[in-house]
């Protein structure tokens, strides 16, 4: 999953929202010595939402639909492409408008400043200033998302092109998603609660 569902199956406690949003830019272990417990369970949470997603059946029948033209590249551009779902359909998850959500979001992260990797400090700009959460509802904003993410790799992944995939497929990757996501939140709900 990308940014937007990592903030949103956080739950209400701002550590874990805030260890949840850095877990990409965290490697090692002794999490809870960096970060204190909170932050810690959230960048954990992170890591279990990855490998849930990762190893679902529905979510590979999306990579599999991408695979052969983006190769590796294929889970990226799914995480991408189901925030958008999220995005565009944020009324039936969530009570809160996706502006009003976005807002909040970026407020609590910068409270956290202290702590985020530096990777992170140097994209929150970025990404308050281009309203990335709130953009993923639009096509357009998949799409400049997706153009940053391929300018960044290191070949030539192509992840630019995948939004004529997501046109194409539209009606299918939508299906996959709102068929996994329901237990995508119930697994976060008792990562969180256990």
């Amino acid at each position: 999953m990308n940014f937007l569902a990592h903030i949103y199956l956080s739950g209400d406690d701002p550590n874990i929202m805030v260890g949840n949003f850095i877990g990409d830019f965290v490697k090692g272990r002794n999490l809870a010595e960096q970060f204190g417990t909170a932050v810690a369970k959230g960048i954990e949470l992170h890591r279990a939402i990855d490998e849930f997603t990762d190893s679902h059946p529905v979510v590979r029948q999306s990579k599999l639909r991408l695979r052969a033209g983006y190769g590796h590249y294929a889970p990226v551009i799914v995480d991408v492409f189901y925030d958008h779902f999220l995005a565009k359909n944020w009324n039936d998850y969530n009570d809160l408008l996706l502006p009003d959500f976005a807002e909040k979001t970026y407020q609590t992260i910068e409270n956290f400043n202290t702590i985020l990797p530096e990777d992170v400090k140097r994209m929150l700009p970025y990404m308050i200033r281009g309203n990335w959460l709130v953009n993923y509802s639009r096509i357009e904003g998949i799409q400049r998302a997706l153009t940053g993410m391929s300018r960044r790799t290191k070949f030539n992944s192509k992840m630019d092109e995948s939004i004529n995939d997501l046109r194409t497929h539209y009606d299918d990757f939508k299906k996959e998603f709102e068929t996994f996501f329901p237990e995508l939140t119930t697994f976060s709900k008792t990562f969180i609660n256990g």
